[in-house]
């Protein structure tokens, strides 16, 4: 298995860079990428375990269909790191299985 990136990107087209961290490991990467490009590009190769088997996962389809490029941000489980763009301070870690349901976020409490 190779150890090189699967992907890069040109150090001439980089304008601004924001710092995010991976598993503990800082990675400074341009403004306004995704958060799959990011780690791609930093080399990451898996983003989340399958719940069946814990075989790794990574991005698959990078357009939000396929939810292989979970992970969880700032303490937020099952993120679709393909959709969310990059920002300054961001703390990403791989999913591990299924994330634990903490009920409707999407409604009004009080409904």
């Amino acid at each position: 298995m190779t150890t090189k990136a699967l992907f890069s990107i040109p150090t001439a087209a980089v304008g601004p860079t924001v710092k995010i961290t991976f598993e503990g490991t800082v990675m400074t990467v341009p403004e306004g990428i995704s958060v799959a490009a990011a780690l791609l590009a930093g080399g990451a190769r898996q983003f989340r375990s399958s719940i069946v088997g814990k075989a790794p996962r990574a991005p698959y389809c990078l357009m939000g269909v396929c939810f292989e490029c979970f992970v969880e941000i700032d303490g937020v489980p099952a993120r679709q790191s393909c959709l969310i763009p990059v920002r300054d301070g961001m703390k990403i870690k791989r999913q591990e299985g299924a994330p634990e349901f903490l009920g409707d976020t999407f409604g009004d409490e009080n409904e």
